[in-house]
């Protein structure tokens, strides 16, 4: 098989919507956020596929901000890059969720029930040390980043303008959980759930020519001999 643009674009297509169906499926019946439940196989599958809807995700915007770097300017580069950081600091989270903080449970319940209040925005009662500041990066890069690119994309003109859109509120409604209570949390992952599914449906399906948008060069691509 012959590797091309098309086929990487349409591959980062298929992983934005399956990072789009994880991320509303871990949210189902989702555990409290307590160091009773950081223990349990329910914790360690959803922070497992949790890291995997982030690494699907940043490949996933890395071929939509890929497939109209020239349609996005400068808006699409700054909103892609800081999105990016946010999933590599989100699946850097879940890994230390998924691995350490189990083994911290018995040993150090303290540091491990602050670090889950940190998560959701709450106070530590002690230090966290450094992972204080990788939250915080997590959410500008997440909240910010996801509502630029999610404009960008909107204005490009290039995959589905719904989804554009469903992006950029999707990501900047989680600044409401700050005043909203804990059971706001899981329905308000769900709309930037459906824009990735959407936008990835759409970057897949997506048929136009990639090789510097010049026609006569996608259609040499195409015809090649296999």
């Amino acid at each position: 098989m012959t590797v091309t643009a098309t086929r990487l674009a349409q591959a980062a297509g298929i992983c934005a919507a399956i990072a789009g169906l994880l991320f509303i499926s871990v949210q189902v019946n989702h555990p409290a956020m307590d160091v009773s439940s950081v223990t349990t196989t329910d914790w360690a599958v959803r922070s497992t596929a949790k890291a995997l809807m982030a690494a699907l995700a940043l490949a996933g915007i890395t071929g939509m901000y890929l497939r109209q770097v020239r349609q996005t300017g400068i808006l699409g580069l700054v909103g892609y890059a800081l999105f990016a950081a946010g999933y590599l600091l989100m699946l850097s989270i879940e890994v230390v969720a998924a691995t350490v903080l189990p083994s911290l449970a018995h040993t150090a319940p303290d540091y491990v029930k602050d670090v889950l209040a940190v998560a959701f925005g709450g106070t530590a009662t002690h230090g966290i040390g450094a992972m204080h500041t990788v939250f915080i990066l997590s959410s500008v890069g997440y909240l910010l980043g996801g509502c630029m690119f999610g404009i960008a994309l909107f204005r490009a003109r290039v995959l589905a303008r719904w989804a554009a859109a469903l992006l950029a509120a999707g990501t900047l409604a989680t600044v409401a959980l700050a005043i909203l209570p804990e059971s706001f949390n899981r329905p308000l992952a769900v709309p930037t759930g459906v824009a990735l599914i959407g936008l990835g449906i759409s970057l897949w399906r997506d048929q136009r020519p990639t090789v510097g948008d010049n026609p006569t060069a996608a259609r040499v691509e195409y015809t090649a001999p296999r």
